[in-house]
């Protein structure tokens, strides 16, 4: 288990799966995932219990201090070991917990997790345009906007942007205290560039 100063992040229980069952049959904060198809609870016991078989990603339940209800879930996809990246995604399941910083807490644990212990260097993720809660969110967990998907998904109704975006393992120090080389900064620019599409 994972703590953090709001959340701990671990591993799901079987009491877990009703709540598991109800966020994925959410059509409104579906808007904010993907288009809203109904899942079966079977389906959703098997993505939880295969997780921690499956060396391509990780789940994690997320649960305030003290609590053991869950409040939400991060996972973490696509785990590529030669190329150092996955992808992250995160849903705080209920409306009376988001705002209060429980998903950023949760995401700050799941990206050190990301690369203390996967060795990752880079995670990215999607976020659709007209979330700005999230986009907040994970701009103050150390995001940046990489590029714009324009009318890539059709929900509810209508199409929808997708913003690209990504963290980077921060730098880190060489045994015994002395700091790793540090690249100039157009050369940081020429590794890293994000894209300008609007």
């Amino acid at each position: 288990m994972l703590i953090g100063a709001k959340v701990n992040i671990g591993p799901f229980v079987p009491d877990d799966y009703g709540a598991m069952y109800c966020w994925a049959n959410d059509v409104a904060a579906a808007r904010f995932d993907a288009t809203f198809r109904p899942v079966n609870l079977a389906e959703v016991v098997r993505q939880c219990d295969s997780a921690g078989k499956d060396a391509s990603r990780v789940m994690f339940a997320i649960r305030k201090h003290g609590a053991s209800a869950i409040i939400g879930y991060l996972h973490i996809q696509n785990i590529n070991a030669v190329h150092r990246s996955a992808d992250i995604g995160i849903r705080i399941g209920e409306e009376k917990n988001r705002g209060a910083g429980y998903g950023q807490d949760a995401l700050a644990l799941g990206l050190d997790y990301c690369w203390r212990h996967l060795n990752l260097n880079r995670v990215g993720l999607i976020v659709f345009r007209n979330n700005p809660r999230a986009i907040k969110a994970y701009q103050a967990a150390g995001f940046r906007r990489e590029g714009c998907l324009k009318k890539f998904f059709f929900i509810d109704g209508a199409f929808v942007d997708v913003l690209l975006m990504a963290a980077f393992a921060p730098a880190r120090r060489k045994r015994g205290g002395v700091p790793a080389a540090k690249t100039s900064p157009a050369a940081d620019q020429m590794a890293v560039r994000p894209s300008q599409a609007a």
